[in-house]
This record gives structure tokens, sequence and C-alpha cells, in this order.
């Protein structure tokens, strides 16, 4: 590429030379930031090669245990998307089972018992080198087994943990076993969680004594005249067993590349001591993390015996202030920040669980597309790719912990190790986190059962200052919801539930805002969960009242589990529109965003509300005769974003056209149908006899025309078009390229109500891991290589082999000629 730029463009004078070193260094900083750790010989990818075994395995820990009939595979792996045996129609389809002990809360999947086994070496370089194994997550309870010995457990689905094996490895050249067993039994989630190990596994080798990595910790203490002050500190583990005399060197390079401060220390410790050595850095000129502008520095630092670098460090860093008041509001680095926000679990649709950096990467990626500038993780720690990502694109988040604590909410869930296991959690949880500058609140819970009791409250406080041990430069937050009396006539009190928060979160409640800020004045309060049909009034308080810092819509994207909690259904006038639904329904389907990443009609309300777009516009779908919509309470109605509607000629049509303009008119076919002024919720409705071509709403302000929006009459299906998000990927056998399919007409546009069946081919170095549609109900189109249409599209995923190649993956459907696409791998 680099020659191909210098003998086309022929660089002709330095100003211009000095512009494309300046992209280079960027580029080459950006790059490194992303792969420093996997290429760092003392932090090694783990994943490759695993022998994976579903079901109860006896003495499978023991190394001379046979697998060599189990299958092998790559990490991440989740076994709760694979396709069941015994496939029956109704019963048994896909990964779907109406066994499934979960039920709609797990979209019907099933876990069970699994188990891991790899084997590696101890290289001659690394011979007299301490070795660790690090999980960032495997759900659920994991026991982990090397040669034979039992080296730890970990119980919480979503906690990263770690295991010094060093003394159970084998030595130099001789072959080790790793085993790890997990079991995701019983009902122990209210939504899907996924089965095995389900995100990376790394393998650091350390000289006896190094540098902690969760022990180092870097804090924006101020900005003020053009300069940053960083409370800054690393920690030195002592592994030789005697006294010794060390240094400390750390260097800051800048976004563009740049090393802008460099210090050090010497450091005498004692045997086995673990020592923190605290620095106070000042950064001239520092280029700030945000939202618009997420700028990362690199700190490196490096542990000295003499002339002989025993370890080092790498950690990307943004410089950013936070800011709270009840009367001014959330302040990013000085600036009001509103929180546009949503609310995530951490699955990634087709791909289940499984936490491939690309799909942590595109799901931010996706919710900054949309307007979107901060994230909830619900309800529970996500992946380190997903912060990474959070870092690197400029997402704020607030990090959530547990879902429960020691009152249940299903009879498995972690109530059950919550008094043991709740001070090691939060310890990693803070500990792994705290140096990403996304990260602005700590949530310490979720509609907490206890919430409001004596107990309720000692427990806020113990976590408050579990989290306060290893953090005090962020606030501390939690969702909170109504608490009625047991007849549910009687809202009561919840003050106890805010007593040891810094900030208060409120599920769909704010109704109540302004009556809870004359409790409390002083303090601050956002929504931390709200439904699309109330996202006006949810808005609206956040723009009006500077004490409600943000809110964060149930959901930003779709996710598997909470079947059909966005239910919109047909039915008679007398049914009742149910919460959850039944079987064949798997996923929640009450995002702005669905399964495959495309916006849904709610999302482009969110655009009038947001400011992002002056106008938008969708027809409800026409109900039979004699039949009722009914939305759920985390639903939307049933909305398309076309004027095609072959069989309702002449037939009334409800249109919504969104906007905050104090009129709108809506025009049909260049003809006037109607001027109606828009209500509080920035909506106006109009009753439209369908007729096929051009439907156009216009904003008026005094009477004066302004932004519109088309909706048209589509065509016939003609062509399959293909869209591809990364056309040349790593050939390293984790990433990704998401290869968008849809059914277009003959002016390229989406046959919205095609729902044909596709059949999907691939080729080359790489394979497709996921494939289906976003449909709620299409059990049999979910990892399907021949999956129907919905509203006109499907998606495929492909990850990379781990050779450089051509992967061609190629679509037909009946009638229309087939389309292929070629990713390369490099």
């Amino acid at each position: 590429m680099n020659k191909l730029f210098w003998k086309n463009i022929q660089l002709k004078n330095t100003a211009y030379f000095i512009l494309y070193a300046a992209f280079l260094i960027n580029s080459i900083n950006i790059y490194s930031q992303k792969t420093l750790e996997n290429n760092h010989s003392r932090k090694v990818l783990f994943d490759n090669d695993w022998h994976f075994y579903k079901g109860s395995v006896k003495n499978g820990e023991q190394p001379n245990y046979d697998d060599s009939s189990w299958r092998v595979l790559d990490l991440p792996h989740d076994w709760s998307i694979e396709p069941l045996p015994n496939q029956k129609k109704d019963s048994v389809v896909g990964p779907f089972s109406r066994a499934s002990v979960g039920g709609h809360a797990t979209g019907q999947t099933v876990g069970g018992e699994g188990w891991y086994r790899k084997t590696f070496t101890i290289s001659a370089e690394n011979k007299s080198q301490r070795h660790e194994l690090y999980f960032e997550g495997v759900y659920n309870q994991a026991e982990v087994w090397v040669n034979g010995h039992k080296v730890g457990n970990n119980v919480y689905g979503y906690t990263s943990f770690r295991f010094d094996i060093t003394n159970y490895c084998n030595p130099v050249g001789q072959q080790n076993v790793v085993t790890v067993k997990v079991l995701n039994e019983g009902k122990n989630s209210r939504w899907y969680s996924g089965s095995g190990i389900y995100r990376h596994v790394w393998m650091l080798h350390t000289s006896p004594t190094y540098l902690d990595d969760w022990g180092t910790f870097i804090t924006t203490k101020k900005v003020e005249n053009g300069q940053a002050k960083i409370d800054f500190s690393t920690t030195i583990v002592g592994g030789n067993g005697k006294n010794e005399d060390l240094a400390i060197v750390t260097e800051w390079i800048s976004p563009k590349g740049k090393a802008v401060v460099k210090a050090s220390q010497k450091v005498s410790i004692n045997a086995a001591e673990n020592k923190v050595v605290p620095f106070a850095i000042n950064v001239e000129n520092p280029s700030l993390w945000s939202t618009t502008t997420p700028n990362l520095y690199t700190v490196q630092i490096s542990l000295w015996k003499g002339k002989n670098k025993i370890d080092e460090l790498c950690i990307p860093f943004g410089i950013r202030t936070l800011d709270f008041s009840a009367t001014e509001g959330f302040k990013l680095n000085g600036v009001k920040t509103l929180l546009k926000g949503g609310c995530v679990h951490h699955d990634n649709g087709l791909l289940g669980a499984a936490a491939f950096d690309r799909a942590e990467e595109r799901k931010i990626e996706l919710l900054k597309k949309n307007g979107f500038n901060a994230v909830r993780p619900s309800h529970n720690p996500m992946s380190e790719s997903f912060l990474n990502a959070c870092d690197r694109l400029g997402m704020l988040v607030i990090n959530e912990a547990f879902d429960q604590w020691k009152n249940k909410k299903n009879p498995d869930d972690y109530h059950l190790y919550f008094e043991e296991w709740s001070a090691k959690d939060i310890r990693s949880f803070v500990l792994r986190d705290r140096n990403h500058p996304s990260v602005i609140m700590w949530s310490i819970g979720n509609e907490i059962p206890e919430r409001i009791s004596k107990s309720g409250v000692e427990i806020s406080l113990y976590l408050r200052n579990e989290i306060l041990k290893y953090d005090s430069s962020r606030l501390i937050t939690a969702g909170v919801n109504k608490y009625w009396n047991k007849e549910k006539t009687v809202m009561l009190s919840l003050e106890n539930a805010f007593k040891n928060l810094d900030i208060s979160g409120y599920n769909y409640m704010w109704r109540f805002y302004e009556e809870e800020h004359a409790k409390n004045p002083d303090k601050l309060m956002f929504g931390s969960e709200s439904v699309a049909t109330e996202a006006s009034e949810n808005w609206d308080k956040v723009e009006k009242l500077p004490y409600v810092i943000g809110d964060f819509i149930w959901t930003a994207i779709d996710y598997l589990g909470e079947s059909g909690i966005g239910n919109s259904t047909e039915v008679a006038p007398q049914e009742n529109v149910h919460q959850f639904m039944g079987w064949p329904w798997y996923n929640g389907w009450c995002g702005d965003i669905d399964l495959i990443g495309i916006k849904k009609p709610q999302s482009y309300y969110r655009d009038i509300l947001w400011r992002e777009k002056n106008i938008s516009m969708a027809v409800e779908l026409p109900v039979a005769e004699g039949k009722t919509k009914k939305v759920s309470f985390w639903g939307w109605p049933e909305e398309s974003l076309s004027w095609t509607f072959p069989n309702m000629e002449n037939k009334e049509l409800n249109v919504n056209v969104y906007s905050r303009a104090a009129k709108v008119r809506l025009y049909l076919n260049n003809q006037l149908i109607a001027e109606k002024e828009t209500n509080s919720q920035y909506k106006s409705s109009f009753k439209v006899p369908y007729k096929a071509g051009t439907l156009m709403a216009v904003e008026v302000n005094q009477n004066k025309e302004g932004a519109s929006t088309i909706l048209q009459t589509i065509g016939n299906p003609v062509a399959i078009k293909l869209t591809v998000d990364h056309a040349t990927i790593k050939a390293d056998g984790q990433d990704l390229s998401y290869v968008l399919i849809e059914l277009v007409d003959k002016n390229g546009n989406v046959v919205l109500d095609a729902n044909q069946k596709i059949k999907i081919g691939c080729e080359g170095s790489g394979k497709i891991i996921g494939s289906g549609n976003a449909a709620p109900t299409d059990m049999a189109s979910f990892g399907s290589l021949e999956p129907s249409l919905f509203k006109g599209r499907a998606m495929a995923i492909v990850r990379a082999g781990k050779v450089s190649g051509k992967t061609e993956l190629t679509v037909s459907s009946v009638g229309i000629p087939s389309a292929s696409i070629t990713i390369n791998s490099k």
C-alpha cells in the first residue's frame, strides 16, 4: 500500500510529507494499542486447539485421560447455540428445546455440563518464569486442573479469574494438560447466558518478581492551565524470596505516538513483598479522551534489576475528568454531557455469548452509529474486548456487577454464592476495569429484591466499601425499581435503596423524578431503564432537569432470552398481552437495533428525540378484521418503513410522523393529504387511503416547510445484495466479517415483506460461524445455512482462518440470480 501511495501521489512538499507521516504514526499507534497484548510474549492468547466434550466425564481431569475422540475447537466457544441432537419439529429445533430448564428466560436454550482439555509445553525461553492462566469468563461453575492438580474454581460466570500454575507445570519440553469442567445447570439466569469458555483465555509468563497488571492504577486528578495531573501507581510482586533493589521506569506515549513523559524510581523490596509504587505524573497540553475524540495514551511501565529489564506492561489510558452536580448535571472534561444511553446484555446475537473481539467492537459501532454515547452492561461485568472497544470508540460505561445479592430471583442463581464470593468478584471486577476511561460509574446491582430492607442497606454499604478499597475516583450507583406492599396497592419508600448510592438509578420511574429530587435535592439521578413508548417523557426530563443526567433504554440491541418481552401481538380485543412469550419465541424483541444490527422503527423515533434527525415516518401494519394489536410494556407498535401494501388499495392505513416541528404535512404522490400539529410526544398520526407511490412527510414551522422524509412503494425482488462490513480481515482465526444479505428490487430497495428461503455457501480459508435472521420466533433459521429472510434480510458471519487466503460466500434463492462476495484474510 505504501509503495503505491508513494508512486501515485509522488509527495512534492514537506508539508504533505509531514501530514502523511503523522497519519502513519497515528495508524501505527492505534494498531499497536489493539494488538500489543496479543503480540507481547508476556501475555499469550491461549484459545486454540482445545478438546471439548459435552456431557459428564469420569476422571477427565487426569493428564493421561484419552480425549482423542473429543471435538477440537478454538475459543471463544458457546455450546448453547449449537444444534441439539434428535431434531424434531416443534420440540427440538436447532439449539432450542421445549425441555429447556430456563424456558422463555434463556430463550429455550440448553445448558448442561461440558469439559475442555488443552495440552501445552513450557519453552526453554520461559524456563525460569512464573506461569499464570487467565480466564476472561466461563459460564458457569468452572473448575480448573493442571496435570491432574486442582488449581482453583470460579462460580460467577461473568467474572474474570486467574491462577498461578507455576508449581503444577512439568519441566521444559514436557507436555502439560489443563482441564476445565463447566457446569450450567438449573434455573440460574433471567436471560440467555450461554455455556462454556465463551471469552478468551490467556497464558501469562513473567519473572518471579513482576508487575501486577491489575495492581496498576491510573486516574486523572485534574486538568487545568493546559496540564493534566495524574495519580499513577503500580504494584511490584516479589517472588524471589529475597530482598531486591529494583527500578521502575514509566513512559507515556501520546495518541500521535510521541513520548511525552518519562519518570523512574528506585525501589527496594523485601522477600515476597507486594509493594505499591506511586508516581505523580504531569502531562502538558493533554489530548483529552471524550465520546467524540477518544484519544488514548499508552502507558509503558518497565521493571529493571540493574541493566536487565525483567518485566513490562503497556496500558492504554485516556485523560479525562468527570464532574457531577445536581445544579449542573454531568460534565465530561468540563462540558455538560447528557447520557444518551442503552442497556445491553452480553450476548452477540447469532454468535450466542461468544465474545469475539470483532463482535464486541461491532456492538459499540452500532450504538455509536445510532446516536448512543453511553451504555449500561446489564446486569453483569462484560468482556475486556467490550470495554476496550468502548475506550477506542468513545462510549461511556456504567459498569454493573450483579443482578442479585443474598435473595434469589431464580433458585440456582448467584444468591447461593454471594456471601462467600461477592468480595472476590468485586475485587476482580474493579481491579480489571478501573483503568478504562470509558467507565464513569460502578453499579452494585439491579432491581435487588432486598433493596429497601435493613439487610439490603447493610449489603449495599458493604459493596460500596469493597469498591472503594480499589477505586475512589468514580461514583457508585444501582438500578432501582418500585417496591410495592404485599397487596401491590401502595408503593413503598425507596429511601433505603438509595442510602449508600452516590447517584440514584431509576428503572421506569420518570414520573417520580421531581418528587424524589425534593426529598434529596443534592442527589443526581438518571433513568437506568426505560421503555420506547415512554421515550419522549424520559428524554424531556433529561433535557429539562439538570439533576437528571441521562436515560437508558431497555434495550439498545435485541438479545437472546427474556423471550418476547417486547412483543406486539395481534389478538382478540378481550385478550391480554403477555410479558413474556413461550415457544417459538427466543429473543427479547425490545431493542432499538435488531439481532443482526438493523435499525428498528422505534430507533427512528429516538433520532427525533435526540435531535439526530428532524423528521421520521412509519406505517402501522394493518390487522385482521375483528382483531386488535396489543403491545407489551417493553414493546413498540408494529410499524413498517415502507409504503408497500398491495392488498390494501383504497383502505385506510395509520401513518405516524415523528418531529419536533410544530406541524407536519403529509403528501401522497405530491398531493397534500393533511396538515396536523404534533403532540407532546412529537408525533402526528394520519389515516391515509392506500395508493401505491411515494408518501412524503414535511415539517412545518411558522408555515414554512423544512426537512422531509419519504416512504416508497417497493417493487418485486430481482436481486440479492451482499454487503460486507470488512472485506479484508486478519488471518488469525479470530477476526470476523459480517455479511448482510438483502433481497432488493430493481431500484436497490430492500423488499421488506420478503420471507423466502435462501441458501448460503462458503468456500476458502474462512468458515461461517453464525447465520440466520432477526426474527424473534424463527427458530429454524437460527444458525442455519438455509434460513428464511425476515423483512427481506438475513446475515452470515465468517470467521477468519489461520492462513492468508480468500473466502467466497455465495447466496442463492429460487427465482433470483445468486450473488457472491469475496473476503480476504491476511
